[in-house]
């Protein structure tokens, strides 16, 4: 999207201040349509946790509860044997897609999670209220889920907020939304982290979905209904996940060994891939994402409006660029859309707290340069100083190992208790006890630093996403819109 033909947030506020009538009557039919969302509840009229089974890996070692929220979502709470005294919130990945809050997924999350629990740390993660996109009601959700802890266990000496995938960029926006309240958090863990906000870091999606139908025409076939490409999926398709992994076996014969590829498929596969600079691993699950999560952006969170765009960028690696570029769909962002999405999901780096992040150099999901437009974003807002970043030689998303996992709490809880700031180096040198206890690996790379964004994720003429609100401008935006594009 190029930012002159939109609004910067300035002048969109100034008109609609004049306007505000309109935009109290606009911010009512986004209610209607179930765009947004509502503030923490209250704890005071949510049932008591109950007592539950804790999950394998904890038995003998800790207390569990599970329960649900006043908005909905359910969620599971571990307290150790041996508690340290400190809290782990967790903020999951994903986002799932569905209508209602999954009452397994906190669960699932406490079992993948056991070694914080196994540390001493007590831990508490939400479901969320729902599935599907929204930034700020997950985190909302996530704050609720401490205030339920709270009001059942007692306040922690010290609170931490973790975050995977694109929990990492839920944790992020917990950290600027609720960390500045006096002893809410006092500190961050972002692992694999999708950090560069919706308004931006999707951009590769968009360009695998408009050049794999390029390649492709089978995602519509010329025989369905047309759609722009930028919805992902029309709102009434019964297209699952198998078949969408049927047609890009179809196309490219991914699932194939080389050997058993047409011509024709293994050109498609390797210009897909030239192109978005996917890797070919991970190939089928962005695919999903820029069909179904898409889908559920725009129809679900946005009321059909489009948030994406790629009109002016040069697509290149393939056998033809020419072809390519004068064939390929383009499209403009609506600039209301992308500044709901931008609002919702995008950071702005005032945050007060100590983070620390890890990330695998090689993460074929979250690419390790979400890190670098992380760091910009920090140093934007004065706030550097507050950010330590590891990277590890590891070659997966979803599961680092468990000694670096434990080590990371542990060194993020000593630069709160200490004040001292840790180095990647020193982070690296103290996995070695961990991995005594855990024996999974450290593989730590401290002199690595990514390449800026832009060097991975093809940039839209006239910048990324949408400048920063003053915090005057969006503490009254926040008072109209709840909390962003949630339910």
């Amino acid at each position: 999207m190029n930012t002159s033909d939109a609004p910067t947030h300035v002048s969109w506020w100034a008109s609609h201040r004049r306007r505000r009538p309109a935009v109290l009557a606009a911010v009512l039919a986004a209610v209607s349509l179930g765009m947004l969302g509502n503030a923490p509840a209250g704890h005071a009229q949510t049932p008591r946790p109950a007592a539950a089974t804790c999950p394998a890996k904890l038995a003998g070692k800790a207390k569990c509860y599970t329960g649900q929220d006043t908005n909905g979502a359910y969620y599971a709470i571990a307290v150790p044997t041996h508690w340290n005294g400190s809290l782990v919130v967790h903020a999951h990945g994903g986002p799932d897609l569905g209508d209602s809050s999954d009452p397994s997924r906190s669960t699932d999350d406490l079992e993948r999670w056991a070694v914080m629990v196994d540390q001493g740390y007590a831990w508490a993660g939400s479901s969320y209220r729902r599935g599907g996109y929204g930034t700020r009601m997950a985190a909302a959700d996530t704050e609720n889920v401490r205030r339920l802890f709270l009001a059942r266990f007692g306040k922690p000496k010290r609170t931490y907020v973790h975050g995977q995938s694109w929990g990492g960029d839920v944790a992020a926006k917990v950290a600027e939304t609720y960390g500045a309240q006096p002893g809410a958090y006092d500190g961050a863990l972002l692992t694999s982290g999708v950090l560069g906000g919706g308004s931006r870091g999707y951009d590769y999606r968009v360009d695998l979905r408009v050049v794999y139908q390029y390649y492709c025409r089978n995602h519509p076939r010329p025989t369905e209904p047309q759609y722009p490409l930028w919805q992902g999926l029309r709102p009434d398709s019964t297209l699952t996940n198998a078949g969408l992994r049927a047609r890009l076996q179809e196309c490219t014969g991914y699932a194939s060994d080389p050997a058993d590829r047409t011509a024709t498929q293994q050109r498609n596969l390797d210009d897909i891939l030239a192109v978005t600079r996917i890797p070919e691993r991970s190939l089928e699950s962005h695919l999903q994402f820029s069909t179904f999560t898409f889908r559920d952006i725009v129809w679900n969170r946005l009321g059909g409006r489009n948030p994406f765009g790629n009109r002016g960028v040069w697509y290149s690696g393939s056998h033809d660029d020419k072809a390519l570029n004068a064939g390929v769909e383009r499209f403009s962002a609506d600039p209301t859309a992308r500044r709901d999405l931008s609002y919702d999901s995008d950071l702005t780096g005032r945050v007060s707290l100590p983070v620390l992040t890890l990330h695998a150099i090689d993460d074929p999901t979250a690419f390790v340069e979400h890190e670098a437009a992380y760091r910009a974003t920090l140093r934007g807002a004065g706030r550097g100083g507050n950010l330590v970043q590891t990277f590890t030689k590891e070659t997966e998303h979803s599961a680092l190992s468990d000694s670096e996992y434990a080590n990371s709490i542990s060194a993020l809880d000593t630069w709160v208790r200490s004040g001292r700031k840790p180095t990647p180096s020193s982070i690296a040198a103290s996995c070695g006890a961990f991995d005594d206890i855990y024996g999974s690996g450290c593989f730590y790379d401290s002199a690595f630093h990514p390449s800026p964004y832009a060097s991975r994720v093809r940039p839209r003429p006239g910048g990324f996403g949408w400048p920063a609100m003053t915090a005057a401008q969006e503490r009254a935006w926040s008072r109209i819109d709840g909390v962003g594009i949630a339910p």
